[in-house]
């Protein structure tokens, strides 16, 4: 709102985005779709809201990258656009969708299935947690606007997306296991002392 009101009022040439929910290589590993592939990976529990039926709609983080650099080179000073995926999903259906990526993965490598052994399928993993009290049962976004006025439209299924995640994780270990472990904090003690 500051921003809005400083476009308006003095002038400043100001952009604003809005946008579902992303996903990708390097997202955090608290997040669903990195906490469930790396889960899968180690047999461990699938922690599902409620009955799995909430709704998001996702958005591949290049295809994300690539609406910002339409808006910063095509968009109007003091509009806002919205980001969306045009990838509605329920939360059941893209933890059923990893574990089937991971399984497929796992079996088609040799080295993969003695790293990652599990008997059977890792949907048996999945696990229906309490649900957050007020938790949203739909996240939805119009991203008509950006389309019609920019001629941005995301790239990436999601199949295709996932498919890439999946892929993404299983060969970068060595960085979400610094981030599950907590050794990547080190780095903030080296440079700036104990907190």
């Amino acid at each position: 709102h500051l921003v809005r009101a400083y476009h308006h009022t003095y002038g400043l040439p100001a952009l604003t985005t809005n946008c579902s929910n992303n996903y990708g290589p390097y997202q955090f590993p608290e997040k669903l779709i990195p906490l469930i592939i790396i889960n899968a990976l180690k047999g461990a529990p699938l922690p599902v809201y409620g009955d799995g039926g909430n709704v998001r709609d996702w958005l591949f983080v290049i295809d994300h990258c690539s609406a910002i650099d339409a808006v910063l080179s095509k968009g109007r000073s003091g509009e806002t656009y919205n980001i969306g995926g045009r990838n509605e999903w329920k939360n059941i259906d893209i933890v059923n969708l990893v574990c089937a990526m991971v399984d497929e993965a796992v079996s088609a490598d040799e080295g993969l299935k003695t790293e990652y052994p599990f008997p059977g399928k890792r949907s048996s993993l999945i696990t229906f947690v309490k649900d957050r009290p007020g938790h949203d049962r739909r996240y939805a976004i119009d991203c008509a606007k950006i389309e019609r006025e920019l001629g941005w439209t995301p790239k990436s299924s999601f199949e295709s997306g996932i498919r890439e995640t999946v892929g993404w994780y299983i060969k970068n270990r060595g960085w979400w296991e610094k981030i599950i472990s907590g050794e990547y904090l080190e780095y903030y003690d080296m440079q700036y002392g104990k907190r």
